[in-house]
């Protein structure tokens, strides 16, 4: 699989972030590095098709985000901080528009994954009354469950438990989601993880 990015330009108001920026990755995991402020998360959004570029293309494989934004959008899945804005939503109803969202996403792989997190007993709570931690493990466990091509994680241990962190680990290191995966992770620390790259903004 390949991503990429070709002569983007994004710019806020008074901060310009990304003139002419190019990228290519293939499946493995990337580690995004910068200083606060760089862009690492808007990144991520542009890529996730959360945000809109102001000139330039994004693809991954054949798919470009303008010309099938929907088929684009099937292939990748954005894991940020930010807090769903469906608050009369429960936990299982947030997890059940996502599955419905991705075709041929499984069920079973999404509460092998709400298991893991220890996530079950919260399924019927609504979503804003999880902690930040158990919001953090909802995204992950749809980011790892998703069929997707595309994986944009922002800061993924942020707000973990040391054994949910270990999981994660495992699950992002593990041989058959690296070969079909191009996994994209923000972190101020180290991951440690077997990495197909760095990229420094």
């Amino acid at each position: 699989m390949e991503f990429s990015i070709e002569q983007l330009n994004f710019e806020y108001a008074s901060h310009p972030l990304f003139r002419q920026f190019d990228l290519t990755l293939g499946a493995g995991i990337t580690w995004l590095r910068g200083e606060n402020g760089a862009g690492k998360t808007t990144l991520l959004k542009l890529a996730g098709g959360a945000l809109s570029p102001h000139a330039g293309r994004i693809r991954v494989d054949h798919i470009e985000i303008h010309a099938q934004p929907l088929a684009y959008r099937l292939l990748c899945y954005y894991c940020g901080g930010d807090t769903p804005q469906l608050p009369w939503l429960t936990v299982r109803e947030v997890l059940d528009m996502h599955v419905a969202l991705y075709p041929g996403a499984d069920p079973e792989a999404l509460n092998a994954e709400l298991q893991a997190f220890h996530l079950l007993p919260t399924l019927d709570q609504p979503v804003t009354t999880l902690s930040l931690g158990q919001h953090k493990k909802m995204q992950l466990s749809l980011a790892l469950a998703l069929p997707v091509r595309l994986l944009l994680i922002d800061e993924p241990f942020n707000g973990l438990d040391a054994d949910a962190v270990a999981y994660l680990r495992r699950q992002l290191a593990a041989p058959a989601r690296l070969a079909r995966q191009c996994i994209l992770l923000t972190s101020h620390l180290d991951p440690q993880l077997p990495l197909a790259g760095t990229l420094q903004l």
